[in-house]
């Protein structure tokens, strides 16, 4: 028996004028002639996105959803390299404060971050590497205000393969020697679709000491015919056993067969069932990220197709057990 925690990425379907993700381009920015109030209107839009972001966190109480990924587009332009000096975060404090509370008083809830692909820590590029490490002080930052322990909150790709994967893997691990350490433990790895598989992600996760997010739908999009996820599920889980919180992995659908690696509206639960058939009983909770178009929606018609199953035992909204 294996406790399951469902959750839903940033937006919702279901709340109008919600977007955590509001922006303006550096364009728009640099239009408005006076430059402090053109800050001040990032600042609006950033604090007008964190309002938004209680405002779901809410929504998730409300239908007990407790695992939850926040947008990494808070606060727009936080790294342009034309607003070096900003202090973005100071004029967030009030509003990052009251998420502290809400998240204080709700002990259950997992949040978390998924930075944009441009963060890339195997890159060969001092200046990439820089600005990555940057995007993610910014994270920590936002993490630290709302209150979060910011170890492993932030899931990550390997990066680029260009052109040489095991000198890419092993340029990863040059670079991980470069990152300050409280940025090291905000990081977790994913297996991506495209080009690294599973196992070598695991590579690094296992030479480094990262947390490995098991991403079901990129394996089944990408992976060698002589690797099996079966075979490498108790390494995945063995990657979490030096952390605090439960392991978590990402689930999607293929939207078709011509068009396998993108995400479809929902989440197909007899594909999502087979997984769980395989894995009930590894670990005593696993928490699992839907990545769907249809956002808190899809999670509740997963929910409501696995209230069906023999072998599922409904816990609440957005929790089961899987027997």
């Amino acid at each position: 028996m294996t406790l399951v925690r469902l959750g839903y990425v940033a937006m919702s379907m279901h709340l109008e004028n919600c977007s955590p993700s509001q922006t303006m381009t550096y364009s728009q920015f640099s239009k408005i002639k006076d430059r402090e109030a053109a800050i001040r209107k990032l600042e609006r839009i950033a604090n007008s996105n964190l309002e938004n972001c209680l405002r779901l966190l809410r929504h998730n109480v409300a239908h007990d959803i407790s695992f939850f990924r926040l947008s990494s587009k808070i606060i727009p332009l936080a790294n342009h390299p034309e607003l070096p000096r900003w202090d973005y975060l100071t004029p967030l404090k009030a509003q990052l404060a009251e998420i502290a509370a809400f998240l204080h008083n709700h002990p259950d809830m997992r949040v978390d971050f998924h930075p944009d692909h441009f963060v890339l820590l195997n890159t060969t590029d001092a200046e990439t590497l820089k600005m990555s490490v940057k995007t993610l002080r910014m994270h920590r930052g936002l993490l630290k205000g709302m209150g979060i322990k910011p170890e492993h909150r932030c899931v990550l790709h390997v990066g680029g393969g260009y052109g040489d994967h095991e000198k890419a893997l092993e340029q990863f691990i040059h670079n991980w020697g470069l990152i300050p350490e409280t940025i090291q433990q905000m990081v977790m790895l994913e297996n991506d679709d495209t080009t690294f598989t599973l196992s070598e992600t695991l590579y690094l996760c296992e030479k480094l000491g990262i947390p490995l997010v098991f991403d079901y739908h990129h394996y089944l999009a990408h992976h060698p015919e002589t690797e099996s996820w079966e075979t490498q599920w108790d390494r995945v889980i063995e990657s979490w056993s030096h952390v605090k919180i439960p392991p978590k992995m990402h689930i999607s659908s293929p939207r078709s067969k011509k068009e396998f690696r993108a995400h479809a509206q929902h989440v197909d639960s007899v594909m999502f069932l087979d997984f769980l058939q395989h894995v009930k009983g590894s670990v005593p909770q696993i928490d699992c990220m839907i990545e769907a178009k249809q956002k808190d929606d899809a999670l509740f018609q997963l929910m409501e197709q696995l209230r069906t199953y023999k072998e599922i035992e409904v816990i609440d909204g957005g929790s089961f057990f899987i027997h």
